[in-house]
């Protein structure tokens, strides 16, 4: 259980309180207890070191780690103690990105039929020289993609139900994907992953 709970996701803040990255709670305590962030608590938004943060008893229903000595809570939100930059706005290329992007949703139909029943479909084909870009690619259902087949959108008479684009970065790109509740006042509503 304890492994686990250092695995869980931890949103990191800039001093500006602005989401820069998503770690996990073990590497989220050893920063604060460093000195190099401090926990921001989900309720009050106050900050807490490592000395205060540790001696907080912890909610009936959260989760904590226990050693010899004392129970910590698990830090859900820290933020970094010099960091004021913004993070690099740049966003991979890649299939796990696109599915992220259009939300795993067919992007003819609108259908979300799970990732194993979900493509990746190039809005002009590879064939004609269309290229593997985040404005030409969109995720597509097996049914939209064989019906779309090796045609352009208009050909095949299939409407897009939205234009891609190449998205900003978000702590949802991050390889920690996951979400807590308590992430809500910090990243748009819109990043959450299906």
């Amino acid at each position: 259980m304890t492994d686990s709970l250092l695995r869980q996701p931890t949103l990191v803040l800039n001093r500006n309180w602005q989401p820069v990255h998503i770690t996990t709670v073990r590497r989220a305590i050893v920063l604060v207890a460093k000195g190099a962030a401090r926990v921001v608590d989900p309720a009050s938004y106050q900050l807490f070191e490592w000395d205060l943060w540790t001696s907080m008893a912890p909610a009936a229903d959260g989760a904590v780690l226990r050693s010899g000595r004392q129970c910590i809570v698990t830090p859900e939100i820290v933020s970094l103690v010099d960091y004021d930059r913004l993070p690099n706005s740049h966003v991979a290329f890649s299939k796990r990105n696109v599915f992220r992007r259009d939300h795993f949703t067919c992007q003819y139909c609108g259908g979300q039929p799970g990732k194993d029943d979900l493509t990746i479909d190039h809005i002009t084909p590879r064939s004609r020289g269309g290229p593997t870009t985040w404005e030409n690619c969109v995720l597509a259902c097996l049914e939209c993609n064989r019906r779309k087949a090796d045609r352009t959108v208009d050909e095949a008479g299939m409407r897009l139900r939205r234009q891609p684009v190449k998205p900003t970065w978000q702590p949802l790109y991050s390889s920690l994907h996951q979400r807590r509740g308590s992430w809500a006042a910090f990243m748009p509503r819109q990043a959450s992953v299906a």
